[in-house]
C-alpha cells in the first residue's frame, strides 16, 4: 500500500458506515438502470450484503457497545468493501461518485488510508476536490 497517499483519519463510526452502504446501493442502482455493462448485478449484490450487515446500526444510529461485535462488523464490512472494489475494478464500472463512496465507507470504518487507495481503484478522480490533501 502507498504510505504517502493523503487520507482522512476518522474514528470508527458504524452508523455512518451503514448510511454510506445504503448510499452505495442507490448509486449502483442508478448506474444499473438501462446499462448493458456486465458486473453491475454482482456489484449491487455485494453492496446489498454490506447494507444488510450494517442495517441495524444505521437504523438505531448508535455504535455497537460490545467491542468484539463492533470489530467483527468493521472487519466484515471492510471485507465486503474490498470485494466490491475488486468487482468494480474488474468490470470497469467505477466512477468518481462510486469511488468517493468507497473512500467514505473505509473512513467511517477507521481505515482511511486503505479507503484512499481503494477509492482510486473504484473510479474516484485523483484530482477530485473531495479527496484529502
Amino acid at each position: 500500500m502507498n504510505e504517502n497517499i493523503p487520507f482522512t483519519d476518522l474514528p470508527l463510526d458504524l452508523p455512518h458506515a451503514g448510511r454510506i452502504a445504503h448510499r452505495l446501493c442507490r448509486v449502483l442502482a442508478n448506474r444499473t438502470a438501462g446499462s448493458l455493462s456486465p458486473g453491475y448485478d454482482e456489484a449491487e449484490e455485494i453492496a446489498g450484503e454490506l447494507n444488510e450487515l450494517l442495517f441495524l446500526v444505521r437504523l438505531q444510529n448508535e455504535g455497537v457497545e460490545d467491542e468484539a461485535e463492533s470489530d467483527r462488523l468493521r472487519d466484515s464490512a471492510a471485507t465486503l468493501g474490498r470485494r466490491l472494489t475488486d468487482t468494480i475494478e474488474r468490470y470497469r464500472i467505477g466512477d468518481d461518485r462510486v469511488g468517493q463512496c468507497v473512500r467514505n465507507l473505509f473512513e467511517c470504518l477507521g481505515m482511511g488510508r486503505e479507503g484512499a487507495i481503494l477509492s482510486l481503484r473504484a473510479g474516484e478522480n485523483p484530482h477530485s476536490l473531495q479527496r484529502p490533501v
